[in-house]
């Protein structure tokens, strides 16, 4: 809940000139920059039209995250808005928000009515001059909230500097006329640093501590000191603790300094008291009397006295006596205040709708009485003899620690684990169990009933095979089932021939030729012969494939090419370079560079690889500067 109201995220407000110059220079940055008079006049529109709304946009996002950050009055805890109003001015606070929200829609307004006339914009001069009167209604419109802007970041500074106190938690507050010892005290009890000083109004604005008190964590606030006068004479410093006394829900802590050392006398402190109390409504109330060091209650004269003990009794309070100067009763004051508050806290939960909601959940079982026998707690007659061991007696149980001891302390005697061993005879607690005997795991013998269980274990196979328990089913087998199994096992028999066979035929080392390289190696007349021992008649199919293979012949000049003819030609006059290329496998020289080529860019990719080492002896900078600038002579430079 307290960082709901950490107001120290709010961004910083800047001036109305670096608003604009901000807003400008994003823009600039932003949008192209480049348009020229002989392009399309759509294309110039809306370069300029884009120019526009960008800027309207800016100004839009940066005054939403004003409004959106800067808290609203009516959104937050009313004591958060009674003392923003106490050291802001609310009417002046609304004021200053409410005309960023007008300098917003101002500013939507002129893009939107320049937008819409640079829609009929016809040249580059007229649309620019139509960005420029926008931009410069922008700019005018933000130097009008100048003061605005300059009033809302001292609100943003003050803001940054305010405690971050949560209204709903654990609150100790302390309250009572200045220099009574409330920072003293509240320095005391938590890592607070208040300046302390022997004057009045040291403080001045409020100041939170943290402390923990049952495992639970609490805050206490110190005040300002205020004084016995009427509310509307009251100053800013006098009306913040004012505020947090009026809207916090806290247990209140009323110091008063008896010895009169802070300035005003104990009746001036009880009229503040009376004065004040009707803020002080539902909330628990301990009076703390400081400084008794100097005057103990006991000291006053009985009227005042009566004065105390009538606040005491009327206003139901809690009256504690404490020193700062010695720390005396300190912690005692700061307990008794935290278990008030416990107490009011939950009484008023008590009250609430919720508890119903919460008892209806909860059952507490009470037992009930059977008779009138009165059944006191009952403590163990061995807890009651029980004797606290004494080292120094002779008579003494040995302890373990003993036998270390006398048999040579740590790290010479070494525990004795068997002799607690439980066997029948207290000789055997020695003796080496063997682990093999005979051959034998010893193990696999310590069971004694062994042979029992082995008998029974036998008499049961009997008694199962004269019942007939493991009789085979076969026997009993009708035909249909037989039938079953017959065929199941041909297609067993029938599924191993055809693995095996594959088996043998992937063993073989002759490579299998496939359908199209079997093809080339079959004749018509083999085909024939074939069909013919079928009972077929081949002749259609043979003229048929007779027919399409010449149909599908090629000339001697289309299957070899000309340049194939010169190179065999020049092969066979004997040319040296003609037969390195066949050599090589390539039909002609153009096929030798294509693969040339194709080779090359292959490695082209893992030369990248390839990093400059040491022995890469390469000058980066052929003419450095250094070597040839400076002081020059008569004459032209020439550096090159």
């Amino acid at each position: 809940m307290s960082s709901l109201y950490n107001f120290k995220k709010i961004e910083p407000v800047p001036t109305s000139s670096d608003f604009v110059d901000i807003i400008l220079s994003k823009t600039q940055r932003k949008t192209p920059t480049v348009i020229h008079k002989n392009y399309n006049i759509g294309r110039i529109r809306q370069f300029y039209m884009r120019k526009v709304k960008f800027t309207q946009e800016n100004f839009d996002e940066k005054f939403k995250n004003i409004l959106d950050e800067f808290p609203k009055l009516e959104d937050i805890h009313p004591f958060y808005a009674d003392l923003m109003n106490v050291l802001y001015d609310k009417d002046h606070y609304k004021l200053a928000l409410g005309q960023v929200n007008t300098a917003r829609h101002l500013i939507d307004q002129v893009a939107k009515d320049y937008v819409r006339l640079l829609k009929f914009g016809d040249s580059l001069y007229r649309c620019k001059q139509l960005k420029k009167a926008a931009l410069g209604r922008m700019a005018t419109v933000m130097k009008r909230q100048k003061d605005s802007l300059a009033y809302l970041e001292q609100v943003r500074q003050h803001l940054s500097r305010l405690p971050s106190i949560d209204p709903n938690t654990r609150t100790l507050l302390i309250c009572g006329y200045p220099n009574v010892g409330k920072s003293s005290f509240i320095n005391k009890i938590t890592r607070a640093e208040v300046d302390v000083q022997p004057y009045a109004f040291t403080t001045k604005s409020l100041f939170v501590g943290h402390m923990d008190y049952k495992y639970m964590r609490w805050q206490v606030i110190d005040t300002p000191g205020i004084l016995d006068h009427p509310l509307e004479e009251r100053n800013t410093i006098e009306m913040q603790s004012i505020t947090a006394m009026a809207h916090l829900r806290s247990c209140i802590m009323y110091f008063m300094d008896l010895s009169e050392q802070c300035g005003y006398s104990v009746e001036d402190q009880v009229k503040l008291f009376n004065n004040i109390k009707p803020l002080f409504a539902n909330k628990p109330i301990v009076l703390v009397i400081n400084k008794i060091d100097q005057v103990k209650p006991e000291d006053l004269p009985e009227e005042q006295r009566k004065w105390i003990e009538d606040i005491a009794n009327e206003e139901n309070a809690t009256v504690l006596t404490m020193s700062c100067y010695n720390d005396d009763g300190v912690m005692n004051v700061r307990n008794s205040a935290c278990d008030k508050l416990l107490a009011a806290r939950v009484e008023m939960k008590m009250k609430g709708n919720k508890i119903n909601d919460v008892i209806n959940k909860i059952h507490l079982a009470q037992p009930q009485q059977r008779d009138n026998i009165a059944r006191l707690p009952n403590i163990p007659a061995e807890t009651k003899t029980r004797v606290k061991y004494d080292p120094n007696d002779p008579n003494r149980r040995r302890l373990e620690k003993d036998i270390e001891a006398e048999q040579g302390g740590a790290g010479v005697y070494n525990v004795d684990v068997k002799k607690k061993y439980l066997l029948e005879d207290d000789e055997w607690k020695y003796d080496t169990i063997p682990e093999f005997l005979d051959g034998h795991n010893v193990a696999d013998f310590i069971d004694p009933e062994i042979e029992e269980k082995l008998e029974a274990l036998e008499r049961e196979e009997e008694r199962l095979e004269a019942e007939g328990f493991y009789q085979s089913d076969e026997e009993i087998l009708d035909d249909e089932e037989e039938v079953l199994r017959t065929a199941a096992d041909a297609i067993r028999d029938r599924k191993k021939l055809i693995v095996q066979a594959h088996r043998a035929a992937r063993g073989r080392t002759r490579p299998v030729l496939p359908k199209t390289a079997a093809a080339k190696f079959t004749t018509v007349s083999e085909m024939d012969r074939q069909l013919a021992s079928m009972g077929i008649d081949g002749t259609d199919a043979s003229e048929r494939t007779r027919s399409a293979a010449e149909s599908r012949k090629r000339t001697r000049h289309e299957a070899i090419p000309d340049e194939a003819v010169k190179d065999a030609g020049a092969m066979d006059r004997g040319d040296s370079e003609a037969q390195e290329i066949a050599s090589e496998g390539f039909r002609n020289v153009k096929q030798k560079l294509e693969a040339d080529k194709q080779k090359k860019n292959v490695q082209k990719q893992s030369s990248k690889m390839g990093k400059r080492g040491e022995a890469d002896r390469q000058i980066q900078t052929k003419m450095p500067k250094h070597l040839f600038s400076g002081k020059r002579g008569m004459g032209s430079t020439d550096r090159r």
